[in-house]
């Protein structure tokens, strides 16, 4: 028989090798595809570019469409034998192993062999010694970079380089010019060398390949002896250990015979002894179940435990009596239920006493304790006498419970959908949010597979890699696209986790997805909003650049020049704080409809800020067509639209800059088109103006004006001069008007025209007008102490300042700091600037007028005149504009005009003040009309304040003598 098992091991190792050797052939024929896959890549690329470098050198007017024809098939073949080189590339490695990859290799090698034959037979000239040896080098530079790499393969080498050397070969040796002949018998010596290396290169990856598969296979070898030997060794371990429990089951059924054969014969000699020993069991079987033993004797509340000290932490003398002793532990919350659960056991309703209940330990914390118990003795009345029960510790049982229902209500209340699979991805439990993420009741979920559930293809094909990576590393997270029940595709966010049980084995699989659906709408939505407007639907700032570059980069290619207008509605500061932010809202948005409609041709329209529009123009023509274009869009934007029931008429200004005639970039192209958008604004709006270069330097000029300004407020280049009042009724100077003054240090006194219009523009008039309001109060003050008459100082109020909201707390201060009665500080502000915000203005004037500060109109007469706003505001003076004063007669309009003037603010009890008297003509005028004051350079023009103190005082002596 021994003889019989070697010769059948002898056999079967035959046919193993046999098997061994055909499977060594197919491992490395497979190899040998992988490494020519491998290597092809390379040598296509340079046969494509040495090709390429043939082709420029043979190129010429006579062979230029065989040429042409040739470089073609040469590019398609490369691009084809790349493709084949991509697509084995992402095959599987089954795949790879098909002969069809073999065999696809080997008729693109035999082709690419054929196509450099072609090029050395039909496209070198015959007589070109040089261009014959830059081409031939070439192509056997290609012919060597493929053979060496399709050495790995005898079959893939001769493939190519038989059709490729086989015919140039021949061609050249059976040439007419000895040249030719000598380039053929060089090429017999490549091809001779090319065999020879192909030889060698095989042998060594032949050798390679055979002694790698080999080593592989004697680990796999070793690997599976060593299996074998290691079962062995348990099989022999478990023969052992049964061995021996087998021995320890037969001494224990040995000694067990002996202790009964023993305890016989004790229960007969002794039954009192039996019965303690029983007693003793039947304690180490109460403590090693944990249980605690009482017995309750109800005559006399004395009550006996055991395990008290495991369960309470307390000593069993220290509980004798179940109420005085036990029932204050008991946690308050829980005696209600323990008093019902007894009182109905002990009136016979239930067949036990069973409760659950906490008692406090002696540590502070509370255990749950499992209490079960019988009535056990009762008298011949029925009442009972005595009780026995049972108690443990469940404290950690109902934590556990606890922790259970937790975790159910997690699971129900989650908002994301939760599913729970076994093993075999059947569905086994899914939540409320699974049901309303996909549509599925849980009913039909329950127990169907989750690959039935899935709808969409792609979650199908990816289903199978998501398994295999479970299986792998045990959990997978990605983005999904599925179905709903009702086939509505919706984007879902996915996590798998492997859940095992002890052993290792796989018992459930977990899956939380969430339903992106949302998130995908909020981000497209923030997309949006990136780059439009949310109000107006037009291009935003950041859109409008990058439109903007892109218009710029087609101009500079196509030699166009571009046109950028910059737009910004007239007032609509006004028209803001008049319709509010929806009335405003809804203006903006026919405002860009109206752009829209106006410039149908632009590239882009877009809203830069409030109320700042652009467009973009790379097509215009001419600028008269530009011109022609801004003036429709400016006269399209004056038309009349309704805006919450009020009907409007808006105006804009317009600036224009062109690229490249105005600007080399984008930046400066934008500043531009701003300074001209300023200028037309400066001109009065509903205007259009093209950037210049004078308009650009006057943008710097006030650039730089403005800098000096700011300068000249933290120097303390600002004075204050004082223009006297002339009071008619007495002929008394007994007040100023305050007015600023710029001394620059290089260009001395600096007019205010030149730079207040700047400050206002620039919001700086705010600190000019408090520097102007303090310097007046303490001068005016400085006055009283040097003993002059109490002078009333007038000072000009900005709109600005209005805006700001401070005002009224900012004279209090000043007035406070330089002592100043209030009745000597008079504020002005100009008619027009009354009308901007009435409301604000008359809540303003009349917390002044609390104060106890004088009020005054400037220039009045110069804006929208009315009664019933002059009898609104709170004011205590008005003053006749100079323009009226100027060309002022007997039988004049603007006579006239002034005597309807202080006729009308007398009738209002208000004062009169004209300015810009300058001869004696006017002062008689005014005399007659009975005007309150005057002020002009027929008193005195403004001055400082030492020469306005000696103004008062050569008045004082005047009217001494």
């Amino acid at each position: 028989m021994t003889a019989n098992s070697m010769l059948a091991g002898q056999t079967l190792s035959l046919a193993d090798s046999r098997e061994i050797r055909q499977q060594f052939a197919t491992d490395i024929a497979a190899e040998r595809t992988r490494l020519l896959y491998q290597g092809s890549q390379v040598p296509t690329l340079f046969m494509l570019l040495n090709g390429l470098a043939c082709a420029y050198l043979l190129w010429g007017p006579g062979n230029s469409l065989l040429l042409g024809g040739w470089l073609a098939w040469l590019v398609l073949l490369a691009i084809l034998r790349l493709t084949q080189v991509a697509a084995f590339k992402q095959a599987l490695p089954s795949e790879q192993a098909c002969p069809r990859w073999r065999r696809a290799f080997l008729l693109g090698a035999g082709a690419s062999g054929l196509t450099l034959a072609f090029a050395a037979v039909a496209l070198v000239p015959p007589d070109a010694f040089l261009t014959q040896a830059l081409v031939y080098g070439l192509i056997a530079a290609a012919i060597l970079s493929a053979s060496v790499a399709y050495a790995v393969s005898l079959s893939a080498f001769l493939t190519f380089a038989l059709p490729c050397l086989l015919p140039s070969i021949t061609w050249l040796l059976l040439g007419d010019t000895p040249l030719l002949r000598g380039w053929g018998v060089l090429g017999v010596i490549l091809a001779t060398s090319l065999m020879v290396v192909a030889w060698q290169v095989n042998r060594l990856v032949q050798r390679s390949l055979l002694q790698r598969f080999q080593n592989q296979a004697l680990i796999s070898h070793l690997e599976q002896a060593k299996g074998r030997a290691e079962g062995l060794n348990e099989e022999l371990a478990r023969e052992v250990e049964q061995r021996r429990r087998a021995e320890r089951e037969l001494r224990r059924a040995h000694g067990e015979l002996e202790m009964r054969v023993a305890q016989r014969t004790l229960e007969l000699a002794d039954a009192s002894h039996a019965l303690v020993k029983s007693e003793a069991r039947l304690a180490l079987a109460l403590e090693a179940s944990e249980l605690g033993l009482w017995d309750w004797n109800l005559e006399t509340d004395e009550v006996h435990h055991s395990q008290l000290k495991a369960i309470f932490g307390i000593e069993a003398d220290d509980v004798t009596r179940v109420l005085s002793d036990l029932k204050p532990r008991l946690h308050p919350d829980d005696l209600p239920l323990l008093r019902r659960a007894l009182v109905e056991h002990l009136k016979g309703r239930t067949d036990g006493y069973a409760i659950d209940y906490r008692v406090r330990h002696t540590d502070g914390h509370w255990v749950w304790v499992e209490d079960r118990g019988r009535v056990v003795e009762r008298d011949e009345d029925g009442k009972v006498l005595r009780m026995l029960g049972t108690r443990r510790d469940i404290t950690a049982r109902k934590l556990q419970d606890e922790e259970q229902r937790l975790a159910a209500t997690v699971f129900d209340a989650a908002s994301e959908g939760i599913v729970i699979l076994d093993p075999d991805y059947r569905v086994i439990q899914a939540n409320a949010a699974f049901s309303q993420v996909t549509g599925y009741r849980q009913e039909e979920v329950i127990g169907r597979s989750v690959a039935t559930l899935i709808g969409t293809r792609e979650a199908r094909r990816r289903y199978h890699l998501i398994r295999e990576e479970l299986e792998q590393s045990g959990s997978w997270q990605g983005e999904l696209m599925d179905t709903r029940k009702n086939g509505e595709l919706y984007p879902q966010w996915l996590q798998l986790n492997v859940v095992r049980d002890s052993r290792g084995h796989v018992s459930h699989v977990v899956g939380f997805f969430a339903d992106l659906t949302a998130r995908r709408e909020a981000e497209e939505r923030l997309r949006y909003l990136s780059n439009y407007d949310d109000l107006t639907g037009l291009a935003n700032r950041t859109l409008f650049k990058d439109r903007l570059h892109e218009a710029s980069q087609r101009a500079r290619q196509s030699g166009r020049s571009l046109a950028l207008l910059h737009i910004d509605l007239d007032r609509f500061k006004v028209l803001n704080d008049s319709l509010g932010h929806e009335g405003a809202d809804q203006l903006l948005r026919q405002v860009s409809r109206r752009l829209t409609q106006a410039v149908p041709e632009a590239d882009t329209i877009a809203r830069l800020a409030g109320d700042e529009f652009a467009v973009i123009l790379d097509s215009y023509g001419s600028v008269s067509n530009l011109a022609r274009q801004a003036s429709r869009l400016l006269g399209k934007l004056r038309m009349p639209m309704t805006v919450g029931g009020h009907e409007l008429v808006i105006s804009g200004s317009l600036g224009i800059s062109l690229l490249p005639e105005n600007a080399r970039d984008i930046s400066a192209l934008i500043s531009q088109a701003n300074m001209a958008m300023q200028h037309a604004k400066h001109l009065g709006g509903n205007t259009f103006q093209f950037f210049t270069d004078n308009l650009q330097a006057c943008t710097l000029e006030r650039l730089q004006m403005e800098n000096q300004l700011r300068k000249a407020i933290e120097e303390g280049q600002l004075e204050v001069f004082y223009q006297p009042k002339l009071g008619l009724a007495d002929n008394s100077l007994n007040a100023a008007e305050a007015l600023v003054r710029w001394r620059h240090p290089q260009q001395g006194l600096v007019p205010p025209g030149d730079f207040i219009g700047l400050a206002e523009e620039t919001g700086l008039i705010a600190p000019i007008g408090e520097f102007v309001l303090r310097q007046a109060c303490q001068q005016a003050r400085e006055w009283q102490r040097q003993g002059l008459a109490d002078i009333r100082v007038s000072v000009n109020l900005s709109m600005h300042q209005l805006r700001q909201g401070n005002l009224v707390s900012l004279v209090r201060q000043v007035l406070e700091e330089t002592g100043l009665q209030a009745r000597l500080l008079e504020l002005e502000l100009t008619e027009s600037h009354l009308l901007e915000n009435v409301e604000n203005v008359i809540a303003t004037f009349h917390q002044l007028r609390q104060i106890g500060v004088k009020l005054a109109i400037d220039d009045f007469g110069t804006g929208y005149s009315s009664l019933s706003y002059l009898k609104r505001f709170p004011v205590d003076c008005v003053k006749i504009d100079q323009t009226f004063i100027r060309d002022l007669s007997a039988g004049s309009e603007d006579a006239a005009i002034t005597r309807a003037i202080i006729a009308m603010a007398h009738s209002l009890e208000l004062k009169v003040v004209a300015e810009g008297v300058e001869n004696q003509e006017q002062l008689s005028f005014l005399r007659s009309q009975r005007c309150d004051e005057i002020q002009g350079y027929l008193i005195s023009p403004p001055v400082e304040a030492p020469q306005f103190v000696c103004l008062l005082k050569e008045q004082a002596t005047a009217l001494w003598r």
